[in-house]
């Protein structure tokens, strides 16, 4: 496994609920691929992930490629998130998969895919994220 800037820091809550786990990373390339645990009480009463969990798995994938790719200097801040689901998901292992498109001076912009285990594509999302210095917006 690559180290990136991730190892540097204590895992949030709200990654731990997610099930979050790095996977790959290739932070010159502003590339990260994070596991995720879609678990069933976070399911809609048609039985499917809700939205919004994928949604925020999602925007747990996008910022994390930034700060891997700045080593830890940067921290996001999302601006806006726009998802587009694709496939209902089933609980089980998600991959999520994030790419730097743009590094501004103040604001990155991302593209992230989620997938199912078995490799159906289940939502895509762009954001707009506001790059803080890491030092202030990490305790």
């Amino acid at each position: 496994m690559i180290a990136t800037a991730h190892d540097r820091i204590a895992m949030p809550p709200a990654a731990t609920q997610l099930g979050w786990h790095l996977l790959d990373a290739r932070p010159g390339e502003g590339w990260i691929k994070i596991g995720f645990e879609g678990k069933p009480e976070v399911c809609n009463p048609a039985g499917f992930v809700q939205g919004g969990i994928l949604a925020a798995m999602l925007d747990d994938t996008m910022g994390p490629a930034v700060f891997a790719m700045t080593e830890g200097r940067l921290y996001t801040a999302t601006i806006s998130l726009t998802v587009n689901f694709l496939a209902p998901a089933r609980p089980g292992r998600f991959i999520g998969e994030a790419r730097l498109t743009q590094l501004g001076k103040t604001v990155a912009f991302i593209e992230g895919r989620l997938t199912a285990k078995g490799g159906t594509l289940l939502a895509t999302a762009t954001t707009n994220a506001r790059m803080v210095e890491a030092g202030k917006a990490l305790r």
